[in-house]
């Protein structure tokens, strides 16, 4: 294709170049994630180990060192801007595994003194883009699952369970279709929201057994041309081992190549958590609204001015970056889905956006919860005053009195309770249709939850 002009203070090369020239679409705002980048990093390294102990003459120990060396440096985040590549590129990704390639090759041979590593023939050796890609985005987003997602969701579950310890004796309305109904206590309401994430946290966890299942060995097709035997079985043991998480060799390397299902199930599940965050973070600041002309039910941090106007305003923010971070991963979703759909024949040709979305996703939810917990879960408080005030005044409390004296008289109590504005008390006994001391006796929260 011609010679072209490389920046000499970088370590990229040609291929690398030629895609930062013909793909300049988010330029520095939609660069290939680090995340990805670390996988590569860590797959090379493994595959020069690998592949020096399969085919020692090729790969020698020095090549095998030297590019391990180089990998170190990537992922101690020390060559971060020799990765100038966008998402939006080739859909196999096959410039950013160039990429990785390149710097690796010309960073090793700067170490090495002697031109010794080349990009292909040493440090893409067994491999294709078109296995590495989808290997390095499993890594990247089993990862990301495990060691930044899944500890803050632990640590969001456990702040919900102290709140819940902390309001066992409280007893407020509660409300369907947003409209009172049977009472409950504060406690239970919270737990609702506790094992949502509990059950999101378990299916989060089951698609790990997926994600690990790693496309490398595959090459170019699937049939795993120009990698040695066992190739992939042993470089999954090297990855185990400097990942710190029990990776194994897809079974069926066709599958592996063009299919994304394993993501899109696991994106599937992180959509589950979105969905949970959403509806536990509108019901606090349902809960909070006020506050006197609100539910009030609740006190949630003061965390910064809400207004620029309306002096003392203090507004719910932190539920309001949930819910739109769960917005966003909503969003995601389509995208990851429609991505995996795009399988041709042997291979996928949406990667780069199908990781893109999937660890944008990981990553702000972790990110979210982080904060959701920390300023505003952890510190809500119970305003008892107003929730005893809500309970007294629901003309639900009625439900209970369905066993004593049948829906349709207990119906008629509150609705002469609604219309006339007096307790259900009252109307019972203007009625006549039970005794104070019965109505008592009937109508007892604390008996109701």
């Amino acid at each position: 294709m011609g010679e072209i002009k490389v920046p000499r203070d970088k370590y990229w090369g040609a291929q690398t170049e030629r895609s930062r020239q013909n793909f300049q679409i988010g330029v520095n705002l939609e660069n290939m994630p680090d995340e990805i980048i670390n996988a590569f990093a860590i797959l090379k390294k493994s595959a020069a180990i690998t592949n020096n102990n399969l085919v020692p003459a090729k790969m020698t120990r020095n090549k095998s060192e030297i590019i391990s060396q180089v990998c170190d440096e990537i992922i101690s985040g020390n060559l971060r801007d020799n990765f100038p590549l966008v998402v939006w590129q080739t859909g196999s990704g096959t410039q950013s595994n160039m990429n990785v390639n390149e710097v690796i090759a010309n960073r090793g041979n700067e170490l090495s003194g002697e031109k010794i590593l080349h990009p292909n023939d040493d440090v893409n050796m067994s491999q294709s883009s078109n296995d590495t890609f989808p290997t390095a985005m499993h890594i990247a987003a089993t990862l990301a699952l495990k060691n930044n997602l899944l500890p803050e969701l632990s640590n969001l579950i456990r702040t919900l369970k102290k709140l819940e310890s902390e309001n066992r004796e409280i007893i407020k309305i509660g409300r369907t279709h947003l409209q009172d109904a049977a009472p409950l206590r504060f406690s239970q309401e919270i737990s609702g929201w506790r094992n949502s994430l509990e059950q999101a946290q378990v299916m989060i966890t089951q698609t790990l057994e997926f994600l690990s299942q790693l496309a490398i060995g595959g090459t170019a097709v699937g049939t795993g041309l120009n990698a040695p035997e066992n190739f992939d079985a042993k470089i999954c043991e090297v990855i185990s081992g400097i990942a710190n998480h029990k990776f194994t060799a897809a079974a069926n390397k066709f599958h592996a190549l063009t299919s994304k299902s394993e993501i899109v199930f696991a994106h599937g599940a992180l959509k589950a958590l979105a969905c949970d965050l959403m509806k536990i973070a509108n019901d606090i600041r349902w809960l909070a609204s006020g506050p006197r002309c609100g539910l009030g039910e609740i006190i949630i941090p003061a965390n910064e001015p809400g207004s620029s106007i309306m002096p003392g305003k203090v507004n719910p923010t932190q539920c309001e970056q949930v819910t739109m971070v769960a917005a966003q991963v909503l969003g995601n979703d389509v995208t990851v889905g429609f991505a995996a759909s795009q399988g041709n024949f042997e291979l996928n040709v949406f990667m780069p956006v199908c990781a893109y979305n999937f660890l944008q996703s990981a990553r702000l939810l972790s990110e979210s919860m982080r904060s959701f917990g920390k300023n505003c879960v952890s510190g809500i408080k119970a305003n008892v005053s107003k929730m005893r005030e809500n309970l007294e005044k629901s003309l639900m409390l009625v439900t209970a009195l369905n066993p004593v004296i049948g829906y349709e008289n207990a119906a008629k109590i509150a609705k002469l309770a609604h219309e006339k504005n007096i307790s259900l008390r009252e109307a019972c006994l203007e009625l006549g249709i039970l005794t104070g001391e019965k109505f008592d006796e009937s109508v007892n929260p604390e008996k109701m939850v």
